[in-house]
């Protein structure tokens, strides 16, 4: 998570490669919110991901990162690796 806090702060600063993050929505909620604990909801954390405009971009940072745990992108680890089961299926269906 402090890598999190860590990037975030280098991309205010303009130093950092993914400057999608200065319009995410969740810049300044409490990054607990996207990291609860085992079993807990997790719907407040995708309600916050919903509407925002730079979602795809930040699912696609955790999936090419195999980001392990949190809500990324409006999904959960569980979510994201059905995602990347079927597009694994999708890219050998293709290239057979």
């Amino acid at each position: 998570m402090q890598y999190l806090v860590d990037n975030m702060a280098e991309n205010m600063a303009g130093t950092g490669p993914r400057r999608w993050q200065e319009r995410a929505n969740c810049l300044g909620v409490d990054p607990d919110l996207f990291f609860p604990e085992r079993g807990a909801s997790t719907r407040e954390a995708k309600a916050v991901c919903r509407g925002c405009e730079v979602r795809h971009d930040c699912l696609e940072y955790a999936l090419s990162h195999a980001e392990k745990f949190g809500i990324w992108g409006g999904l959960s680890e569980r979510e994201r690796r059905r995602l990347r089961r079927q597009r694994a299926l999708a890219r050998r269906a293709a290239s057979a």
